[in-house]
Order: C-alpha cells, then structure tokens, then sequence
C-alpha cells in the first residue's frame, strides 16, 4: 500500500486526473480527455462557462459518475474506495437536508453513513463553529437559506475527510449571507489541512477561496489556465479592494473570455467548412 493511501488517520490526499473524459449516452460530450493534478491539503477552485464540465469533474472525482475513459485517483486508491472509508465528503448547492430530522441529527447521519461512532461532542461543537449555537434542535423547515447550508457544511466536515469537494456550496444564498459563509467557514477546512475541490460560477469567490484556480472551457471542458493564487490567508471581506485580487480576478476573467472567443470561433470554421458529404468532383 502507498504512503498516501494509508486509509483512516491518513494525511490529506493527492488527487490525480489522467486522460479522463465523460460522453454521456446521448452523445454529449461532457469532458475532453483531462490531465490534473490537485495537490494535497490545497484548495483549488474550478471555474467556466455554464454547462462546461465543472460539476461532471468534480462528480468523477467524488466517484458519483464513471469517466467515460482516462482515471481518477485519491491518494493512489479509487474515488469509491475512498469514499467507503468515509475520507470524502461532498457539499452541493442544494444543502439536501432530512427535512424530518433535527440539525443535529443531520449533521450525525454523516457519522453514521461513514459507519463511525456517533460523537455527540463533535457534533454539538462543529454546530457551534458554524454559527448554529441554539438551533441544534431545529428542523430545516425553521431555519434559513444561510442557515440550512451551515449545517449541510458541518455534515460534510463532521467525518474529517481527508477530500471535501464543494459544488457551488453558497450559490443559494443571498449575497450579504454569502459574504459571511466565503469568510467564516472556510477556516474550519483550512485549519485541518484538507485537499479541497470547489466549484464556482463567482470569480471573486474562487480567488477569496482557493490556492490556485483552474480555468476550464466550454463544453466538452479542457483546462485553459492555471492560475495561482499567492494571497495570505485569512483573506477578510476588504482583501478585495487590493490591487493584487483586483489583478487575479481580472486574469481569470480575460482566460474565460478568450476561452469563450477561440470556442466561438473554432465553431464558426466548422459551420463554414465546406460538407465533404454532400460536395462534388467533376469527372
């Protein structure tokens, strides 16, 4: 067995993407092959069009979808290996909480699912660092958008896993909400060191965020840029008014946009090429 894939107790892991591709059985084609590499205990930030591949990514990596063709790897083991052990967790836009169940007993039913001991500690403490001290006892339905993706945060983080992998986690919320999740939860992963994958459709999010950003393009997705993020941690609301965040935020928006204009132009060549089909040769 690899040092890095030592299961439980285990450091954060390396996550590898080789030649990997999604065609669904439509035909969409949802991935080009992909090569990547997110380094242990770094939080990297997928961002692109609408419909490009981001989530298909991050899925393949969670091991929800099979690529098409290519491999995933966490740790040099596979993504259901991994999530078997309960080292992966997943948190999506839509916090998915057991409406009937309180948020303490949401938060638990991670523990459970993972086949680890329900801690009531744990789970009264991470209720507290999300900002939920009062509402434990609380069903979904009482509390707020905020408030219910707080607790599905806590649900994935209540594990320890070694991965977490975040699908527009705050894209539900209003903006001021959003601001206070972006700056008050992120340091409950940093601080245990865990490799991180977030997907974003918010620019400044993914440079408040993460230690580099990939860039991906139009459907099916290739990686465009891989930009590096060298902004101190922790990064508060005002951080956006420097010029270096103003500087990063200005270099993904030019990789998207030049992403969008090759794409677009590629797409006019083809529909102006000539039908090999249906041309003629004279005799």
């Amino acid at each position: 067995m690899a040092a890095d894939d030592a299961g439980p107790g285990a450091g954060p892991p390396r996550v590898e993407v080789v030649a990997a591709a999604k065609t669904y059985p439509d035909g969409t084609e949802a991935l080009s092959p992909l090569d990547a590499v997110f380094e242990a205990g770094r939080t990297t930030a997928l961002v692109g069009p609408s419909g490009c591949g981001k989530s298909t990514l991050l899925r393949m990596i969670a091991g929800l979808e099979q690529p098409s063709g290519g491999t995933v790897t966490i740790g040099g083991a596979a993504p259901a290996t991994v999530a078997a052990r309960g080292e992966l967790s997943i948190a999506l836009q839509d916090p998915s909480l057991l409406p009937w169940r309180t948020v303490r007993k949401n938060i638990a039913l991670a523990l459970s699912l993972a086949r680890a001991p329900i801690d009531k500690a744990k789970v009264d403490q991470l209720v507290d660092l999300v900002g939920l001290a009062g509402f434990g006892d609380a069903r979904p339905a009482a509390l707020s958008g905020g408030m219910r993706q707080r607790a599905a945060i806590a649900r994935a983080l209540v594990t320890r896993p070694r991965l977490l992998l975040l699908d527009e986690p705050f894209g539900a919320v209003d903006e001021l909400t959003r601001q206070d999740l972006v700056e008050e939860l992120p340091p409950l992963w940093r601080e245990r060191g865990t490799t991180t994958l977030l997907v974003t459709h918010s620019i400044s999010e993914a440079v408040r965020l993460a230690d580099r950003i990939l860039v991906l393009s139009p459907r099916p997705a290739r990686i465009v840029a891989d930009i590096a993020v060298d902004l101190s941690q922790p990064r508060p609301h005002d951080v956006a008014r420097s010029d270096a965040f103003r500087a990063l935020v200005d270099d993904v928006t030019a990789a998207l946009e030049r992403s969008r204009q090759t794409t677009a132009s590629g797409r006019a060549n083809r529909d102006d090429a000539p039908d090999a089909a249906s041309s003629s040769t004279p005799v």
